[in-house]
């Protein structure tokens, strides 16, 4: 099981904090892949993804246990 932690307007878009996936090995791209199609989730290519609060890039494989947070891009002024 993989828990996927949500930010800002992702947060908003699904309605949850976070999702558990039943997933045992995925990369982060195939990750972003499988989340635009199950949950249309906008602006995947410009978010960030972090597994164990360390920056990853796609290539990068996540495991059963890991904990991924999707960081979208922030505006401000």
């Amino acid at each position: 099981m993989i828990t996927v932690l949500l930010f800002a307007h992702l947060q908003d878009e699904i309605g949850q904090r976070e999702l558990k996936l039943a997933i045992t090995e995925i990369t982060v791209k195939d990750l972003k892949q499988t989340l635009i199609e199950s949950y249309h989730l906008s602006q995947m290519e410009t978010t960030m993804v972090a597994v164990n609060e360390e920056y990853a890039l796609d290539h990068d494989v996540i495991r059963a246990g890991d904990v991924v947070a999707l960081i979208p891009p922030v505006s401000g002024g």
